[in-house]
């Protein structure tokens, strides 16, 4: 049935009056009537005198687009239902329907549209269609396939001139898909039918060569716009540059983004907040957080607006480099600004000041965010509940962890980790245990943290057999063990005097490609040295440099060691190694020395070691220069 209207009530009166006066001719079969063209709008006047209303919609136009929304075979659903009703669709009525919102969502049925329509008798789609169907692929780049196909059909009307308005559209949804054959025939067709390129056409160039990464191709054009070759003496804008370094950017030509950004203003172009954030995105990828920092101070200082995202990037950058106070400055200065934070930001906040053990900071943080509206989430209170068991504060950090449990929020594997670390710092070894179990209990599966959390804790409370006993399992389940699971244990094997067998453990993390870092090495050449083995502290120390591993002031920190323990003899002979490898001790060693000697009584050789030449290794006697040794001094 035909919609409710009078225009359509009359259309039906015209064709029963057709078919009545076909059959009373004489005509033994009854024809159909031809079918009728269909215009988008009921008053088409509207448009031809530009009427500053909208025009209003024909019934028609809203029947069949919600049809192609709702079909799932848009295209033989279009043939039955224009079937139907003896209507046929105008170029006219095609490229409304394809401008028409409702249709943005679903490219597919679009397509089907403009297929459905050139296959009509005597139809011919129009350059509107063209570029109505093409900016709506365009705001759907898994179309561009589609879109490809629509231009090589465009390519070949050669009746199609293009005007001014429509080279610009074109270039635009070129760009945005990255077709650069299609943007470039373009081009050389606007020349074809006398249209001058703009400084907008010039930017839709650029930025469908960026698009589809050819950036040098985009670099000549915007030397060729500085040149002022490009006619009509058009000359590169804030968004030329923004699009030339937003390609350099992407082509990982850091410098040259750079280089570009910093002659903007020698030429007379000011970046703007577009140019500032696409810097800034890029920095905070790469880590460059003092970089982003910088930008924003500038934006700062030249009153250029600050974007809410460009907040949020420069507060999480600042707090992954644990400057929470830094980052609470520019949290402020949002504020004043009138940007509403969000939770992310507040449990980034949250969670730096946590981490640098600044409780009050963190816990006045929350009740802001809870002032502003936002309600916190499990990353949130996993943030201070960490905060407060690094404070030592467990009894709190407990309280939290209970409140999470009563009132639904989520209590995943991190907060079970923070407190069996806490527990275990704060020498509550049982309570740390039962918090492991109930963990399991509860189906969480331990991490290589929480297994080291509660292993250091072992250690640390001389349960090594406890300690050896999780490692063991760690293994057996398959949890990675870390260079930090192994630097635990050697640590609680030296302590508890079983020498030997945190040496086998030091040369099974060797075996399964597991790289020592320099912290593991103090512990090894601690316990070494401590147990009477500096040789072979000296030995593993150059067995790791063919592994990359070079730590610094190694032996430095094994005479302290030495001292401490009140072995000098040792302790000489290790600064004389260093004497023999051509390098200076360094003088901090030479005092590390004379208060061991002090505090061990031998005052007399303390001053010997003051007033010697030693250290700085060589001895003068007349003209003769030789080496001397540090074990010379126990013998003077």
């Amino acid at each position: 049935m035909l919609p409710e209207t009078i225009a359509g009530r009359r259309m039906l009166i015209n064709r029963i009056h057709r078919s009545l006066l076909h059959y009373l001719t004489g005509s033994s079969r009854l024809r159909p009537p031809p079918r009728e063209w269909i215009e988008p709008y009921i008053d088409i006047s509207d448009l031809a005198h530009h009427s500053l209303r909208d025009p209003q919609p024909s019934p028609w136009l809203l029947r069949i687009l919600s049809l192609l929304v709702s079909s799932s075979t848009p295209e033989p659903d279009l043939r039955s239902f224009c079937g139907s009703f003896l209507i046929r669709l105008s170029p006219c009525f095609v490229a409304a329907a394809l401008r028409h919102p409702s249709l943005l969502p679903h490219p597919a049925a679009a397509v089907a549209l403009f297929r459905f329509a050139a296959a009509q008798p005597s139809f011919v789609h129009s350059l509107d269609s063209y570029i109505s169907l093409l900016h709506l692929l365009s705001s759907s780049p898994p179309s561009a396939a589609n879109a490809r196909l629509i231009v090589d059909e465009l390519i070949e009307r050669d009746d199609l001139i293009l005007t001014p308005t429509a080279a610009g559209s074109l270039l635009r949804c070129l760009a945005s898909l990255g077709l650069v054959e299609e943007l470039l025939w373009t081009w050389r067709r606007m020349k074809e039918c006398g249209v001058e390129p703009s400084l907008t056409s010039y930017n839709c160039l650029m930025d469908g060569l960026v698009n589809s990464g050819f950036v040098d191709s985009a670099e000549k054009v915007l030397e060729v716009m500085e040149s002022g070759n490009s006619g009509d003496g058009i000359r590169p804008d804030v968004i030329s540059y923004n699009t030339m370094i937003k390609g350099y950017l992407k082509a990982g030509r850091n410098d040259k983004a750079a280089a570009r950004f910093r002659e903007m203003s020698a030429k007379g172009v000011d970046p703007d907040k577009v140019t500032y954030m696409t810097l800034i995105q890029c920095h905070y990828a790469e880590g460059g957080f003092y970089d982003c920092l910088s930008l924003y101070h500038e934006m700062e200082e030249k009153g250029v607006e600050v974007p809410p995202h460009a907040y949020s990037l420069l507060i999480s950058g600042l707090c992954k480099e644990s400057r929470p106070f830094d980052a609470r400055m520019v949290f402020d200065k949002m504020s004043e600004r009138g940007c509403r934070a969000n939770v992310a930001i507040y449990t980034a906040l949250i969670d730096s000041f946590a981490k640098i053990g600044d409780e009050e900071q963190a816990m006045r943080l929350l009740q802001e965010m809870k002032d502003d509206g936002f309600k916190p989430d499990e990353v949130t209170y996993g943030a201070l509940v960490n905060c407060l068991s690094k404070a030592g504060k467990m009894d709190k950090a407990m309280e939290w962890f209970e409140f999470c449990k009563a009132n639904g929020i989520v209590v995943n594997s991190i907060f079970y980790c923070s407190l069996i670390d806490g527990f275990g710092k704060a020498g509550m070894v049982d309570e740390a245990e039962g918090l492991f179990s109930d963990m399991e209990v509860k189906g969480f599966v331990p991490d290589s943290y929480c297994y080291n959390a509660l292993i250091d804790t072992f250690a640390k409370a001389g349960r090594i057999d406890d300690a050896r006993s999780m490692f063991e399992r760690m293994e057996m389940e398959g949890c990675d063990q870390t260079v930090y699971t192994y630097t635990i244990m050697i640590d609680g094997l030296f302590k508890k005097h079983k020498n030997e067998d945190a040496l086998k453990l030091w040369c099974r993390m060797i075996d399964k490609g597991i790289t020592p870092t320099p912290a593991s090495f103090r512990v090894l050449s601690t316990g070494l040295c401590l147990s009477g083995k500096f040789n072979r502290a000296m030995k593993i120390l150059d067995e790791l440099a063919p592994m990359g591993v070079v730590p610094e002031n190694a032996h430095e920190d094994m005479i302290k060691v030495l001292c401490k323990a009140g072995r000098i003899e040792h302790a000489c002979k290790l600064a004389d190694e260093i004497v023999d490898k051509g390098r200076e001790v360094p003088a901090k060693v030479r005092t590390m020395m004379i208060n061991a000697l002090r505090k061990a009584g031998n005052t007399e050789l303390a001053i010997r070691l003051v007033h010697s030449k030693i250290g700085i290794g060589y001895d003068r006697v007349g003209s003769i220069k030789r080496r001397v040794k540090f074990v010379t001094l126990l013998n003077l």
